[in-house]
C-alpha cells in the first residue's frame, strides 16, 4: 500500500542534544511531581516516569544526575509520585522553575497532603498519588534511574491527567465521545 500524503522525515544528529531532545520529545508522556520528605522536603516535576511490574508493583523514575533531586533521591528511603491532572500545569511549572525556594518553602504556594506511608508530601487534586519504598537504583548515562517498590496507591477514577509532548503542556480528550477504543 502507498500512501498519497508523504510528511517529510528529518534526520536527527545524535550528537546534537536539541535535535536528539525534540526527536525523545515527540513520544506524549503524563507528568508527575515526584517528592521526597524529610528535614528538607523536595519536588520535582518529571515526565520521565513509568511504570513497570505489577508483581512487585514498580515504578522508574530517571532524574538527572546535576539535578539537586538527585542527591535528595540518593538518601532518602523513598519517594512519592503524584500524576498530575488537567489544569495543573502551574503545579507542573512550579516544580520544575529551579528559583523557587529549597526545602519545606517550595511547598507553600502548593496543595498537598502528607503521605499516608512515608513523610513525602502527595499533590491534592492528581489523579493518581504513589508512596514508594527504594527498590534499585542504576544507572543511565547522565541520569540515574530509581526504581521504587509502590507500598500504597491512591487515583481519583474519571479524572483526565495533564500531558507533555513536543515541549508543550497538553490536556487529553477522548478519541470518541464515550470514551473507549472502537
Amino acid at each position: 500500500m502507498t500512501s498519497t500524503t508523504t510528511v517529510p522525515v528529518e534526520l536527527v544528529d545524535i550528537d546534537d542534544g536539541a535535535q536528539l531532545r525534540a526527536a525523545f520529545g515527540a513520544f506524549p508522556t503524563g507528568v508527575t511531581v515526584v517528592t521526597v520528605g524529610g528535614r528538607a522536603p523536595r519536588g520535582m516535576t518529571a515526565n520521565s516516569y513509568t511504570s513497570v511490574s505489577l508483581a512487585p508493583p514498580l515504578v522508574l523514575i530517571s532524574v538527572n544526575k546535576d539535578a539537586v533531586m538527585h542527591e535528595r533521591l540518593d538518601a532518602a528511603p523513598g519517594f512519592c509520585v503524584s500524576v498530575l491532572g488537567a489544569g495543573q500545569e502551574a503545579v507542573a511549572r512550579h516544580f520544575a522553575d529551579r528559583s523557587r525556594p529549597d526545602g519545606a518553602g517550595q511547598f507553600e504556594t502548593v496543595d498537598w497532603a502528607p503521605g499516608r506511608a512515608l513523610d513525602a508530601p502527595l499533590i491534592t487534586g492528581a489523579v493518581a498519588h504513589l508512596e514508594c519504598e527504594k527498590w534499585r537504583v542504576y544507572d543511565g548515562g547522565d541520569h540515574t534511574l530509581f526504581l521504587g517498590k509502590v507500598v500504597t496507591a491512591a487515583r481519583r477514577p474519571g479524572a483526565e491527567a495533564l500531558l507533555f509532548c513536543n515541549g508543550r503542556f497538553r490536556e487529553a480528550r477522548p478519541a470518541h465521545p464515550e470514551g473507549r477504543a472502537a
